[in-house]
């Protein structure tokens, strides 16, 4: 038996046994990385360099960017690392701060992809109050709120899990370190604590998801009594890419904690927290920019210049 003062580093879950399929991996993450990081960039770059995308949405959409780089950032460096060198390893302080990086960041988008419901419910269904309600002071403190609250929270999740003693080895069955996988070491009673701290974070995460629910049945109510098909192609172009955005991350979280144990299975497992943790970031780019012809305009305008530039 031992404890996690005697604990060191853990062993996470290998992506795969043989030395070509590792490299394989490798590469693949690396792809997917690399288009996040350009996707992501890209995104960042237009809004903050286009004057006329300096509006809410676009604002949000910033934000949901650099959550976004930096989940991705926070869960495959290790993973490519692991599997270039074949090793499985991570140190004690490496893993705690990879749990709160991760907590923190995902907390964040779910908590932004809230707001931006809120942006477009407000948007179509109240725009005559869109100024009032979404103002430059109100859109930064919202997003302000965003991620001090997504980072209160994952320092409790973090600070919580990592003082349980741990006395069930040191091996997670996880390419990364999650708070699930550390709770399955412990051996004390204490990690109800934490459990209860869980509770709490899903019935807040049901929260917002009943809230997105809500004011999409609203939106779609609205946007179908719109009398002109040009008006409700706007609006549908609107809140199509949140939609999907919403829909991604929420299906393939909630699979991916709440899936029945009988159909659980290590392949299956880490497939589907390779897409909420690692695809779904770097999906969100292309999404929001297959839709949103202004956004495109941005982007196109920008590599001109950039090309211009430098060739």
């Amino acid at each position: 038996m031992s404890s996690s003062s005697s604990i060191r580093h853990f062993l996470l879950l290998a992506l795969a046994d043989t030395r070509q399929l590792q490299l394989l991996h490798f590469c693949l993450l690396l792809g997917i990385s690399l288009a996040a990081l350009l996707g992501n960039g890209l995104i960042i770059s237009a809004v903050a360099c286009g004057h006329h995308l300096h509006t809410p949405m676009f604002f949000f959409l910033l934000n949901l960017a650099l959550s976004d780089l930096g989940s991705i950032c926070t869960t495959v460096p290790k993973a490519m690392h692991n599997s270039l060198w074949d090793t499985s390893t991570i140190s004690y302080s490496a893993c705690a701060a990879q749990l709160f990086l991760f907590v923190f960041f995902f907390s964040t988008e779910y908590f932004l992809l809230t707001i931006m419901c809120y942006n477009c419910y407000v948007s179509i269904c109240k725009p005559l109050h869109y100024r009032t309600l979404l103002g430059s002071r109100a859109c930064a403190h919202m997003a302000a709120a965003a991620w001090a609250s997504a980072f209160l929270n994952a320092l409790l999740h973090t600070a919580n899990t990592f003082s349980l003693p741990l006395c069930h080895g040191n091996a997670l069955g996880q390419f990364f370190c999650e708070i699930p996988q550390i709770l399955k070491l412990s051996c004390s009673k204490s990690y109800l604590r934490e459990l209860g701290l869980l509770v709490f974070s899903i019935s807040l995460g049901f929260c917002c998801f009943v809230f997105i629910i809500i004011s999409y049945v609203h939106i779609f109510w609205v946007v179908l009594r719109i009398p002109s098909e040009q008006g409700r192609h706007k609006a549908f172009s609107t809140c199509l890419p949140h939609l999907a955005v919403v829909s991604l991350f929420v299906s393939t979280a909630i699979f991916a904690y709440l899936k029945p144990s009988s159909i659980s299975s290590p392949p299956l497992d880490l497939a589907v927290s390779v897409l909420y943790s690692v695809v779904a970031p770097a999906l969100n780019p292309l999404i929001y920019s297959l839709r949103n012809q202004e956004l495109k305009d941005a982007l196109r305008k920008l590599m001109r210049l950039y090309f211009q530039k430098h060739f």
